[in-house]
């Protein structure tokens, strides 16, 4: 990906692609999964170029936050079943373990780049969230959705396990482990009501409003201590493995640095003063 070091841009047109849209606007990037025609289903090529997208926004310094939603009304329908699932069809036939492998591995990649890049990623969910789709919001740091919206991870539902891309994982620190099974077992849909109640969103909103929502929260996201955010960020994902000592160590850690940081100062400043503090990322 082409960037300009000196001011801490980039070029996402590397990695463009016919399946996704990408915009900026004010340190907030939004991702547009764009095949409206067939409720947004991913493909080989966008799995691959999301992961590399996603990967390369550690070098973004001028994004901030990230929204990632679908065009059309639907946010995302899973792996495209002619695309993708036909080709897997073939490979098992072959015997060919290998290309199948890589393939799982590719997708888990991209779990690993959204949780691994330093911004905040907040998904914009409406309609439709199947599959693969759902794992995209799982992996997302916040989720907004629709109460008409239906999230389903309903890999059982198709003869594999409900164990993809870390959902076995990351599902049940969300909504715990008695829901996320039985959502894995099942592959049931939880319509937006039942997904707020259950803390897998974090709100819901008018699908008119859903997108605006979303990019209000990353623009309010965006204008405060972002160097920090990034370590909060960190901390979630890092502690996971961590047993509280440890864990008590490594936000010590985290605290001591951000208080080096100007962020820190103007806050303080600001708070003499009896002013808003304005964060600048640093």
């Amino acid at each position: 990906m082409a960037r300009d070091h000196d001011k801490g841009r980039f070029n996402p047109t590397r990695y463009a692609t016919p399946h996704f849209l990408w915009a900026f606007d004010g340190r907030v990037a939004t991702i547009t999964l764009n095949r409206p025609e067939r409720k947004n289903p991913l493909t080989f090529e966008s799995y691959a170029a999301l992961r590399d997208l996603f990967r390369d926004l550690a070098h973004a310094d001028a994004v901030k936050v990230v929204v990632i939603a679908g065009a059309g009304g639907n946010f995302c329908s899973g792996g495209d079943v002619h695309e993708i699932i036909g080709p897997l069809i073939r490979m098992q036939e072959a015997g060919d373990m290998r290309g199948l492998l890589d393939f799982t591995r590719m997708t888990g990649d991209l779990v690993k780049a959204m949780r691994a890049c330093p911004q905040p990623v907040i998904a914009a969910i409406d309609g439709v969230c199947a599959g693969a789709g759902a794992i995209l919001a799982m992996a997302s740091d916040l989720r907004l959705g629709t109460a008409a919206s239906k999230v389903a991870f309903l890999f059982t539902r198709v003869g594999l396990a409900g164990a993809d891309m870390g959902a076995c994982n990351i599902l049940p620190r969300i909504i715990g482990a008695g829901r996320a099974a039985e959502l894995l077992y099942t592959g049931r849909s939880m319509d937006g009501i039942e997904a707020e109640r259950w803390g897998f969103y974090n709100r819901i909103t008018e699908p008119g409003a859903l997108l605006v929502e979303a990019q209000t929260l990353a623009a309010s996201l965006a204008d405060g201590p972002t160097f920090a955010h990034a370590m909060t960020k960190r901390c979630i994902h890092q502690e996971w493995s961590m047993d509280i000592d440890a864990a008590i160590e490594a936000e010590a850690q985290a605290q001591a640095i951000c208080m080096q940081t100007r962020d820190f100062g103007r806050a303080y400043h600001a708070f003499a003063a009896k002013q808003l503090p304005a964060f600048e990322g640093n």
